[in-house]
């Protein structure tokens, strides 16, 4: 019997080829004494392929990734699935009860892994997934959004020091890969360190739905799924094809005040331009907000209120500025259609 028809396990559930399942991994008990589950989709194609995993709502407060995960789950195509999908949509079910981005202690989950299952709730909600989900999967991909009151371009975080993990990331085309920092007890650490290949997908903001954020993303996976032979070639259809950040830098407020927004997501912006106001509330004093380098604004603030050295603006560099520029022209057309 070969490993693909061998019956995989997740929790106490054994899934074989062809089944679609749906599995419930225990996580905690209330102190109403109710139990607490991480529900998990299983799809198990007939035929031999690559296993996947696709997680949302680590940061509970995220909900884009999961309404990419329900979409994804609805597609037709799954039906001629090759190898194993494990979709998570709900990693952090406290958070996402609560409508926050932490656990109930306040923990990060996204610093909290590998975990353990003798620590903190985040802790033991790290090893649940890297245990039931991670170590069953051949590579990943991870679903956020920005930080509540900060929305982001969709825009792909990955490790490009690995050639498979940047031939997926061109391949998913959301209009930006950026190769940034590992958080300690980050998913992405833990995936570096193990040489496990997982894309970051970043795009718009907690606590919201934007469809063109859903819709590049739920593409994206898809995407993904059929260069590594899990789902059948489609007829072809261009795709953006993405840049490469340079490097990327937040921009701060020079002052405590209220913001006149003037830049954009995906706008371009040429160093010494003015980004936005600042001022007092009685508007007597104001100062500007300006670029401290030619790019494009790839991430910012939703709000109107900034203390001084806030992050407004996050900027991306680029080698060719007006190649990445036409890029996001592209992308953007293309999913406000």
């Amino acid at each position: 019997m070969t490993a693909h028809h061998k019956p995989l396990k997740i929790g106490e559930v054994e899934v074989r080829p062809g089944q679609r399942v749906t599995v419930d991994l225990p996580v905690a008990r209330l102190y109403t004494d109710t139990s607490l589950s991480m529900p998990v989709k299983v799809i198990r194609g007939r035929r031999a392929g690559p296993v996947l995993f696709i997680s949302a709502a680590i940061h509970g407060d995220e909900l884009n990734g999961v309404e990419i995960v329900r979409r994804l789950l609805r597609q037709k195509s799954l039906d001629s699935l090759r190898g194993t999908l494990l979709a998570v949509p709900i990693v952090n079910v406290h958070g996402f009860l609560e409508r926050s981005r932490y656990l109930p202690d306040r923990r990060d989950l996204n610093r909290s892994f590998p975990g353990s299952a003798k620590g903190s709730i985040a802790a033991r909600t790290a090893s649940t997934f890297v245990k039931q989900i991670v170590s069953k999967a051949q590579f990943g991909i991870d679903l956020h959004t920005g930080a509540l009151n900060r929305t982001n371009l969709p825009q792909v975080r990955a490790n490009l020091d690995d050639e498979q993990t940047i031939e997926l990331a061109r391949v998913f085309g959301a209009p930006v890969i950026i190769s940034s920092t590992v958080r300690d007890g980050s998913l992405r650490q833990y995936a570096a360190e193990s040489g496990f290949p997982i894309l970051v997908y970043e795009a718009g903001e907690a606590l919201r739905h934007d469809e063109v954020s859903i819709r590049a993303g739920l593409r994206g996976v898809i995407r993904v799924m059929r260069h590594v032979g899990m789902l059948p070639k489609a007829r072809a259809t261009k795709a953006v094809s993405p840049v490469v950040a340079a490097s990327t830098s937040w921009v701060r407020a020079p002052d405590s005040g209220v913001i006149s927004h003037k830049a954009e997501l995906g706008d371009t912006v040429v160093e010494g331009q003015t980004l936005a106001i600042v001022s007092d509330p009685l508007g007597d004093d104001q100062e500007a907000v300006r670029a401290p380098f030619d790019g494009i604004v790839i991430g910012r603030s939703t709000l109107p209120l900034a203390h001084e050295g806030e992050a407004l603006f996050h900027i991306a560099a680029f080698k060719s500025l007006s190649r990445a520029e036409s890029k996001v022209e592209q992308f953007t057309e293309r999913f406000n259609d």
